[in-house]
């Protein structure tokens, strides 16, 4: 029963026992069959009170590194972005924070309002017709467009490359292989999508090609080339954004994308251990449905009054599972919501000043690393936010000195490619506008003392 009733006296557990016509608590067990019950005391603390357990806890927190007190250049898929007061404070209201999925949907028009507000953001900044009420993450969301573009165009083939993130690549894999169906990522040498490559793997069976834009080394990739490519061939081109990026980068409908894809963590969410986050999608108009998740639409009542209404529900706990789009589609809401707030708040030219510094600081930083001796970058072309370059000592002496000095470091690629020799001692680093000139002069002091 836990520690209140541990904490009653003798006499009170036995008042509590009769009270349900129970001897002793063994009879509450009765059902169990003896051999499988655990015959011995647990090894438990004594009880706390609540001060006590207070500041157990956060002493065991304390043990943690946090943001507050650690500068972090890590990126690799979860970012470290200023966000504004103002959207923790809207987002959790009461009403936002205790709302889960609107079962009885169209009383719910403040939840339904601000989904619809959501989609309408992320259309606006990937240039697609609909988008949908979420999914949980970046990596799930690239596996639905998966099978979405599979169900659309009947193949059973989807084509990638090494250079998309390689935890995305392990969930896509783990979802085709549950339908059958063939995963072939392209390798590549220089740090981006080589198109050449690529036309072998084109025909009917081919459903898609996932891309992501900035891929997983921050570089920008030739997305009109592979697009050029798959033109005339029933294949969907698929691509997987940071959704920051598009404040300076082309939007995916311009280059042709007909599913969009991405995590939505950069917009307002903390990095928070790697989540809760949510995924975001959107389409051209003709796929929408077979979106996964919901839609919400606009309408009016009969007296002419703005509402809203769930105009499409695809997933199996609204219709015959074998005809749901997915069946693990929960919309994220109030993640999403907290990406709606974000988006709202710093307006078209907010966004593009945050884009803008992301890309300033990682480039001038990016360029005094290499200014170091033995220092270079791993590969050339046009980056982001993000860049891996090559540390002359193994690169755990690197983030070793770095965390002494209170900086997180970037992510080894050794790790992620233990097969790539030629990628050893290679660090991706990340710089966001979140990051300020005494702290990047930190980092490259520390670097510079690394012998």
């Amino acid at each position: 029963m836990g520690y209140p009733y541990l904490a009653l006296t003798q006499r009170e557990r036995q008042k509590m026992l009769s009270a349900i016509g129970c001897e002793c608590i063994d009879d509450l067990f009765a059902d169990i069959p003896r051999e499988i019950l655990l015959q011995k005391t647990l090894d438990l603390p004594q009880p706390l009170t609540e001060s006590e357990l207070v500041r157990h806890v956060q002493g065991l927190g304390k043990r943690n590194l946090s943001l507050d007190t650690y500068t972090s250049f890590l990126g690799a898929g979860v970012y470290q972005h200023l966000v504004p007061r103002a959207v923790y404070h809207l987002a959790n209201r009461a009403e936002f924070v205790t709302a889960y999925t609107p079962y009885q949907a169209e009383i719910s028009q403040g939840v339904l309002q601000a989904t619809f507000e959501y989609q309408t953001l992320i259309c606006e900044l990937t240039g697609m017709d609909v988008a949908n009420a979420s999914l949980y993450d970046g990596a799930t969301g690239l596996a639905e467009a998966a099978l979405m573009a599979m169900a659309i165009t009947g193949g059973s083939r989807v084509v990638t490359f090494e250079s998309v993130h390689p935890d995305y690549l392990a969930v896509v894999d783990t979802y085709l292989k549950a339908v059958g169906a063939e995963l072939v990522v392209i390798p590549t040498s220089q740090g981006t999508a080589d198109p050449d490559r690529l036309a072998p793997f084109l025909g009917k069976e081919t459903a898609a090609v996932l891309l992501q834009q900035p891929n997983f080394f921050g570089l920008l990739e030739s997305a009109e080339e592979i697009r050029a490519l798959i033109e005339g061939t029933p294949t969907l081109l698929v691509a997987c954004v940071n959704p920051i990026s598009l404040g300076i980068l082309q939007p995916p409908a311009v280059y042709g994308a007909d599913i969009v894809v991405g995590d939505g963590q950069p917009l307002g969410n903390p990095p928070a251990f790697g989540g809760p986050s949510f995924g975001f999608m959107a389409a051209k108009q003709k796929y929408i449905r077979k979106m996964p998740g919901r839609i919400v639409g606009e309408t009016q009542d009969e007296d002419g009054n703005r509402g809203f209404v769930l105009t499409l529900q695809t997933r199996e706990q609204h219709i015959r599972r074998q005809r749901a789009t997915s069946n693990i589609c929960t919309n994220a809401a109030h993640s999403s919501l907290i990406g709606t707030i974000y988006l709202a708040l710093l307006g078209k030219e907010g966004l593009r000043e945050v884009a803008m510094q992301c890309a300033q600081k990682a480039h001038f930083t990016a360029e005094q690393i290499c200014n170091l001796p033995g220092w270079k970058l791993l590969f050339d072309g046009p980056f982001y936010h993000e860049f891996a370059v090559k540390a002359p000592v193994p690169w755990s002496e690197v983030n070793a000195a770095l965390l002494e000095e209170g900086i997180i470091g970037g992510l080894s690629l050794d790790k992620m490619y233990p097969a790539r020799r030629d990628w050893e001692n290679a660090i991706l680093f990340c710089v966001t506008e979140a990051r300020t000139a005494d702290e990047i002069e930190h980092l490259l002091q520390v670097l510079k003392g690394v012998k």
